[in-house]
């Protein structure tokens, strides 16, 4: 299903099922399955075999990359990537045999934050804005702004700015060396500074 260029793009394998919104120049790429009720803002990309379910709200130039399935109860703010293969859950106590779907829990990714390749993010927690979250960590709690998170469970490594370069210290007055952003670094919070 192809678009003018005022409409969104999807391959022929794609499944975008009747009532999904989706903005304008989003790429809808091979064996990707959007679910009715999603909404999907403009100049996204959801790479091959990705799935996003109906109760989910993606931003602008979100980028899903290959083999993540979004669940319902999930929100992506503007600016998010996703890598390769990462994994939200929905709800904390799965049982084949037990329905739990009025138990989801929701997760926010805020603004700009990055999520790495094969990394896990437990449902019914916040990512906050441009937090970066490395690839294979497994999230079990609220991520500050600005944090780098690594490991399993996932902690704080140190600060990343905006530009995705880690900031050099880990408190006070922080200049980005690669951009020049300056932060202020305070006990468990970063702030972009004044």
């Amino acid at each position: 299903m192809a678009g003018a260029p005022d409409k969104f793009w999807a391959h022929e394998t794609a499944i975008v099922d009747a009532g999904a919104s989706i903005g304008a120049g989003t790429r809808v790429w091979h064996w990707v399955h959007v679910c009715a009720g999603a909404r999907i803002g403009a100049g996204c990309v959801l790479g091959q075999n990705v799935y996003v379910g109906n109760r989910v709200v993606i931003g602008d130039n979100v980028r899903i990359q290959n083999n993540v399935s979004v669940y319902d109860e999930v929100t992506l703010e503007d600016d998010v990537f996703c890598g390769p293969s990462m994994v939200f859950t929905n709800v904390v106590n799965p049982r084949a045999a037990v329905s739990r779907k009025d138990e989801y829990r929701r997760t926010v990714v805020r603004r700009g934050a990055t999520i790495g390749a094969n990394a896990t993010v437990v449902c019914g927690h916040a990512i906050g804005r441009y937090a970066f979250i490395g690839a294979g960590a497994v999230v079990t709690r609220e991520v500050p702004d600005y944090a780098l998170m690594t490991g399993v469970p996932a902690r704080r490594a140190g600060w990343m700015c905006r530009c995705g370069e880690k900031l050099p210290a880990l408190s006070g007055a922080v200049a980005c060396t690669s951009c020049g952003a300056r932060y202020r670094v305070q006990g468990e919070s970063c702030a972009e500074a004044a």
